[in-house]
């Protein structure tokens, strides 16, 4: 359904804090804004990609298809095909790029009024990107943006491994980007809520387009994300069970009406980590607060990048989307702001917020009630999204629900937010990707084969293991 935008009657639509644009650059929350050009033309190749232009995306405003020799990284940065500050930070310096894929590339939008995605210079948010290799395994993934981003976000975590495996690849950008990405819709909630309504319509739309391209539908229809993706991924199976045969889930947002949700753990970070960071007599009182809003002891060395690039930004961006109100007729607060400054969100006290704020959270809660196989997997050391505040809440409602048949959940020792922070501490951080190859290909297994994966458990650190041989390494039987 078409977006409009936000009509708050008390906000002043100017984004009053270009710097907190500037800073998300640096995170996995959202990436700069790019130049984006046009597409270029296509590459002239036989078939069977000759006629790429007769397949045509139900429902889409706009379309165009282009035949490339390569449809991985490896070909599209250089076509023009993909948008490398969509991905960046997301992955490992070192993480492998397949080659050899050639297939068919359709880019496009849905109807949406809402104009944040600037890509390939169209202005116009519900973007699409759909991958269709020449030699198809007869499956389709489908994606959502992490963060705020676009649609190539996980064209390097795990975009390049679909159809480099033979699958067809699909994602959206969710229906709004960027740090601002709160204007879009109605009411408080909206612009979340349409993330999940542009992953059905992709879903619909994608499987059809793959049955009009190999002539027959998918055998086994996927959904993977992470972050904010992850969370897409157990909403649609929540929700539209009947589209997917299974997921993938990475280090999954969980929204949860009475909590926990981020706003219930973040502005505890912003009040407590500047005493912590300070030392003196306060300090082992604040890392206490700090401990018991989530943040686990061992990750304090990267509390000092969250504390500048994620903690602040994420929190008001997110609260001005759910709880507009708060702050008045400031648009997302104060970056940075002191305990104690009139409408600070590091006082922010989610519990003591009015019910309208509730009514907001219930367009995008989650229930646990999956219908179809899920895999999940969070990092420990996540200090974005603390395990324990996140993915561990949500295996117990998968659990209560009845449905703990269907979900394995791998708790990944020393793993982080994005892993690229990986890089930054090689001794202390392990990288996620290749837990998402070994759950994916778990996944196949339980669906072609009947073969359960090894129970949920968390995934020890191997002793003595290189950062060499952890970007490649992630066992699921521990």
């Amino acid at each position: 359904m078409p977006r409009t935008p936000q009509r708050h009657h008390h906000r002043d639509r100017r984004w009053l804090r270009p710097a907190a644009v500037a800073a998300a650059a640096l995170t996995a929350l959202t990436a700069a804004p790019s130049a984006a050009a046009p597409l270029p033309p296509d590459t002239a190749r036989p078939t069977p990609c000759s006629r790429a232009d007769a397949i045509k995306v139900p429902g889409a405003a706009h379309q165009r298809a282009s035949c490339l020799t390569e449809l991985t990284t490896a070909g599209t940065v250089a076509s023009g095909h993909t948008d490398p500050a969509d991905w960046a930070g997301l992955t490992p310096e070192g993480l492998a790029t397949p080659r050899g894929v050639p297939g068919i590339q359709i880019d496009g939008y849905f109807p949406d009024t809402s104009t944040t995605n600037t890509n390939h210079g169209w202005n116009h948010d519900s973007q699409f990107v759909i991958r269709l290799p020449d030699r198809w395994n007869g499956g389709l993934v489908v994606s959502g943006a992490p963060g705020v981003r676009e649609q190539y976000a996980n064209d390097r975590a795990f975009g390049d491994w679909a159809v480099a495996n033979g699958y067809a690849f699909a994602a959206t950008d969710k229906g709004a980007t960027g740090a601002a990405f709160h204007r879009d819709g109605k009411a408080p909630g909206d612009a979340l809520a349409e993330g999940n309504h542009r992953v059905t319509q992709l879903t619909r739309a994608a499987r059809q387009v793959v049955a009009r391209r190999y002539q027959r539908p998918p055998t086994r229809t996927l959904a993977m994300g992470m972050s904010n993706g992850g969370y897409l991924v157990r909403w649609q199976l929540e929700n539209h069970p009947e589209l997917y045969d299974g997921g993938v889930d990475w280090e999954g947002t969980l929204w949860r009406t009475e909590g926990p949700n981020l706003l219930t753990f973040l502005p505890p970070a912003l009040r407590h980590y500047p005493s912590y960071a300070a030392g003196g007599a306060g300090a082992g009182t604040a890392h206490r607060a700090m401990t018991d809003a989530g943040f686990p002891a061992g990750s304090e060395f990267l509390w000092p990048f969250h504390h500048q690039h994620y903690w602040d930004l994420t929190q008001r961006i997110y609260r001005e989307e759910l709880d507009p109100e708060f702050d008045g007729a400031t648009e997302a607060g104060t970056p940075f702001c002191a305990p104690g400054t009139p409408a600070c969100d590091a006082d922010y006290v989610y519990a003591d917020r009015p019910e309208e704020v509730r009514k907001a959270v219930v367009k995008i809660a989650l229930t646990g009630r999956i219908g179809k196989p899920l895999i999940s997997f969070h990092g420990t050391y996540d200090v974005l999204l603390p395990i324990s505040r996140s993915s561990d809440v949500y295996a117990q409602l998968v659990r209560r629900e009845g449905r703990g048949h269907l979900h394995r959940y791998y708790r990944v020792e020393a793993g982080t937010h994005v892993d690229s922070l990986a890089d930054a501490f090689p001794d202390r951080v392990r990288p996620l990707v290749p837990c998402h190859r070994s759950a994916a290909v778990a996944l196949e297994r339980w669906l072609d084969h009947g073969v359960r994966p090894p129970s949920s458990r968390t995934l020890k650190l191997p002793d003595g293991a290189t950062p060499e041989k952890l970007l490649t390494y992630c066992p699921l039987s521990g």
